[in-house]
């Protein structure tokens, strides 16, 4: 049972949680049903990802909050492939170190856009950051 002392940690990690779910099935849809295939850094954001929608769900069934413990390292990890993801896309990062080869899908082609040109990196960059503050929103509630 959610008290009023905390309905707003549960809605921030509830919040967290959705971004999870949609961010991780968004991935399978690209992959399974537009058939692209993830490039190696967006296997790694996949699994750091993936895992926070499983956790977070759980969290917030039984109103953990402090779950951010376990949730916020993945995040920042995941966060930071999906940095030098972005990075990588707009061509930051040199060329000789690009983990994405020849034999695998392009990091920065065409194909890593979505709603009419946003790179997809940038969108999981944007998710884990949310999922970021969301948690310490949490650990701020929650301490106070």
């Amino acid at each position: 049972m959610i008290t009023d002392n905390h309905s707003i940690p549960w809605m921030l990690l509830l919040s967290a949680w959705f971004l999870a779910v949609v961010s991780s099935l968004s991935a399978i849809y690209i992959g399974e049903i537009l058939g692209q295939t993830p490039c190696l850094l967006c296997w790694f954001q996949r699994a750091f990802m993936f895992p926070l929608a499983v956790i977070l769900g759980v969290a917030c069934f039984y109103s953990d909050f402090t779950i951010w413990r376990y949730a916020l390292p993945l995040a920042v990890i995941g966060g930071l492939f999906a940095s030098a993801h972005s990075l990588l896309y707009v061509g930051l990062i040199p060329q000789p170190i690009q983990p994405c080869t020849d034999t695998g899908p392009s990091c920065s082609g065409a194909e890593m856009t979505i709603f009419g040109g946003v790179p997809l990196p940038f969108l999981a960059l944007g998710t884990f950051v949310a999922i970021i503050i969301l948690l310490m929103l949490v650990r701020r509630r929650i301490r106070s």
